[in-house]
């Protein structure tokens, strides 16, 4: 059968809640903070815990960046004008603790500008796609705290990478 990617997702949720599930090695789980969906993880887990969990799971290594750069570009391009902000700002400023100026990113990366707020989708997916590529911790820290981004991912490795952290807290509505 061949699922489209939202059908993808779903299935993937759908399996993990009845308890198919892969291994997290050594996260730790509080099984009395169960997510309903990605959307309640988002909201409710701590910026800690999605930092381990996409550190684990979001890295060239494990998604090459032939896969991962078209699903930013498209993720990036669906998000709210304001987050979009955020999370330039938040990659300038990383970028800027590694000791890149603006100036230099916008002329390295060939951006529109050098102010976050001013950036268009393309500029942030420029900087998305180089930041996971030749910085990858500064990749997920910034998705740990707007993991808004990554519900908009559709690769179906990305799709299932996602399903496995969910995995990790719908432990208390699995059959057993």
């Amino acid at each position: 059968m061949t699922y489209s990617s939202d059908e993808y997702k779903r299935q993937i949720m759908n399996d993990l809640a009845r308890g198919n599930v892969e291994s997290l090695g050594d996260v730790k789980s509080d099984p009395s903070r169960d997510y309903q969906d990605f959307d309640d993880f988002a909201q409710r887990s701590s910026v800690d815990e999605r930092r381990q969990l996409f550190g684990q799971s979001l890295h060239p290594e494990r998604i090459p960046p032939s896969e991962m750069e078209p699903e930013l570009r498209k993720a990036i391009e669906q998000i709210k004008p304001n987050e979009r902000d955020d999370v330039a700002r938040a990659f300038m400023k990383r970028l800027h603790e590694r000791g890149f100026s603006d100036r230099q990113l916008e002329q390295q990366l060939s951006l529109s500008t050098h102010h976050a707020s001013r950036m268009s989708a393309d500029d942030v997916a420029k900087m998305a796609t180089f930041v996971y590529h030749n910085h990858p911790d500064i990749f997920q820290d910034v998705l740990a705290e707007k993991p808004g981004l990554m519900k908009f991912l559709s690769n179906p490795l990305v799709a299932a990478i996602v399903g496995i952290m969910a995995a990790k807290w719908l432990s208390g509505r699995r059959s057993s």
